[in-house]
């Protein structure tokens, strides 16, 4: 197994790594990050109509980690979608960073989404034609960034793999994958980023060496953290958790 980055403090526990986060705002007056309103999501089924989420609000304050758990089939990944603006709600509101997105059409979203959000996959997400230096360098391309291969570089040396830049994918573990995700959502410094159970794909020990980084880049970063996950260790990491079952919060 890969070896990982240690981190630049001792390995911490799930109450030492809410210590060591930076604090949301707690003016009354500040904007969230994240402010959801009565969000639904229904699609066609064979007996009419199958609700996914059912009204949903809450809001995330700048540089607050906030996790989203449920049971399989509850609608926390449905919904991580569409805060994300990867879909299309049936009603409500989703509002990042002051933007109704979805007052945007859809190359608007995209275009926030490449301004203002990172993402990390389950399953990484990578294309498999391009080397890992190539996968980090291309959001901030896309973004006509005239040091995009420095900061690619400087940022995968972060996640050390500065000796894999010319690696292609198929090429590396699943953890080292996982990391150029990582690095790829990071380089930007986006506001924002989302998770998607980014250690589905991993073993236990390869899992909690990803988590960890993820966490060090993001206090690093002070970005506002939403992640996806069934496991309550790493959601008991995040400085709130909620949770769905059946489409609802509870």
């Amino acid at each position: 197994m890969p070896e990982f980055p240690k981190a630049t403090s001792t390995s911490f526990l799930p109450s030492e790594a809410a210590a060591q986060r930076p604090a949301a705002p707690n003016s009354q007056n500040a904007q969230p990050a994240i402010e959801v309103v009565q969000l639904a999501k229904r699609v066609p089924d064979a007996d009419g109509e199958l609700t996914i989420l059912h009204q949903v609000d809450f809001t995330v304050q700048t540089a607050e980690t906030l996790a989203i758990v449920g049971a399989s089939g509850s609608g926390k990944s449905t919904l991580l979608g569409l805060l994300a603006g990867l879909d299309t709600p049936s009603g409500g509101k989703v509002i990042l960073d002051g933007t109704d997105i979805f007052a945007l059409d859809e190359d608007g979203r995209a275009g926030f989404r490449k301004e203002k959000l990172g993402f990390v996959f389950q399953s990484f997400q990578l294309l498999a034609h391009l080397t890992a230096l190539e996968n980090v360098m291309l959001p901030l391309e896309l973004r006509g960034d005239p040091d995009a291969k420095e900061k690619a570089q400087a940022m995968l040396g972060r996640v050390n793999l500065g000796s894999r830049l010319k690696h292609y994918p198929k090429y590396l573990s699943g953890g080292e994958q996982q990391r150029v995700a990582l690095a790829r959502a990071f380089v930007t410094e986006p506001p924002l980023l989302f998770a998607d159970e980014p250690t589905g794909s991993l073993d236990a020990a390869t899992g909690e060496a990803v988590i960890q980084l993820m966490f060090e880049l993001n206090r690093e970063r002070g970005s506002t953290l939403v992640l996806v996950t069934h496991d309550s260790s790493i959601a008991a990491r995040c400085g709130r958790t909620i949770t769905i079952a059946a489409g609802r919060l509870v």
